[in-house]
């Protein structure tokens, strides 16, 4: 007889899942139901698990509170949003639109500014608090800003993401040296990472505190991240909120309606350029949607 079991997912790799339980972790296959009614399990689920002769199976995907599809993570408590400025230098659209998609599932986003030891990210590190941000200047290197880091992320279940070669396996080394986490060079000529993190896995950092590393990304693969309907777009921005209702247009969409109050705020220079830059460059993607392609 199979034995029942509640567990969260603490590892995703080629269509098996390792399930933390109270007593141990098993490794499982996803039932075939979960396959035919598209749903996939995610590293940080809560599942139920059967277990007959050391084998296990996911059974069910209890509810989530939130869930995400690059990172594939589910249940987190806050996303870290790793960039630098040089080797590779991260592009500020990248973290807008990854901070804009955690905004909407009210997640809390920090930005940790990695490799400060190389170059500060002055521009970086400015744009990011004055939007509103808790901003981090850190160095895996050197140690800066790991102990900043580490009371931020304390007691959270917190994801990592990033571009590819930012150096969020660096600072979970840096975090906690036992894990030992393969990492990678970067190419000076391309300015870009190799992968080292190929899948999505929980790491415990001690204190009720969970991180989990996942697969770097470049702007390509930006088009395969969830998406927020062009309605809902503006209150992803938080730096937006002050501005919102003020306009002369109730439906104002801030790009070129008359007495626009967000695009004040940005010629005062009270939101930053290049935050309601990627406003426009997520509104024009939202606004390519139909409404039946996401049913």
């Amino acid at each position: 007889m199979a034995d029942r079991k509640t567990g969260r997912i603490v590892r995703s790799l080629s269509g098996f899942y390792d399930v933390q339980t109270q007593q141990e972790i098993v490794t499982c296959r996803g039932r075939g139901h979960l396959r035919k009614g598209q749903e996939i399990p995610f590293t940080g689920d809560m599942v139920e698990i059967t277990v007959e002769q050391g084998k296990g199976m996911v059974e069910k995907i209890l509810p989530r509170k939130n869930r995400f599809i690059r990172p594939a993570v589910a249940n987190i408590d806050a996303l870290v949003v790793f960039a630098s400025n040089v080797n590779p230098i991260t592009e500020p659209f990248l973290i807008d639109r990854v901070a804009a998609i955690a905004g909407e599932q009210e997640v809390p986003v920090y930005i940790c500014v990695n490799k400060c030891d190389l170059d500060p990210a002055t521009d970086l590190v400015r744009i990011y608090r004055h939007a509103g941000f808790p901003v981090i200047s850190a160095s895996a290197v050197t140690g800066e800003g790991v102990d900043e880091l580490r009371k931020l992320i304390r007691g959270k279940l917190t994801a990592f993401t990033g571009n590819t070669g930012v150096g969020k396996s660096s600072m979970l080394n840096a975090l906690c040296p036992e894990l030992s986490l393969a990492t990678g060079a970067v190419s000076e000529k391309l300015g870009r990472g190799r992968h080292t993190t190929r899948h999505v896995e929980l790491y415990p950092l001690g204190e009720d505190t969970y991180v989990a590393d996942t697969p770097g990304f470049s702007s390509f693969d930006t088009e395969q991240m969830d998406v927020i309907l062009k309605e809902n777009l503006q209150y992803a921005f938080p730096d937006f909120a002050p501005f919102l209702g003020k306009c002369q247009f109730h439906d104002c969409s801030h790009r070129a309606e008359p007495s626009c109050a967000v695009r004040q705020a940005v010629e005062a220079g009270e939101i930053e350029k290049t935050r309601y830059e990627s406003y426009l460059r997520l509104y024009e993607k939202s606004s390519q949607i139909k409404l039946w392609e996401l049913k």
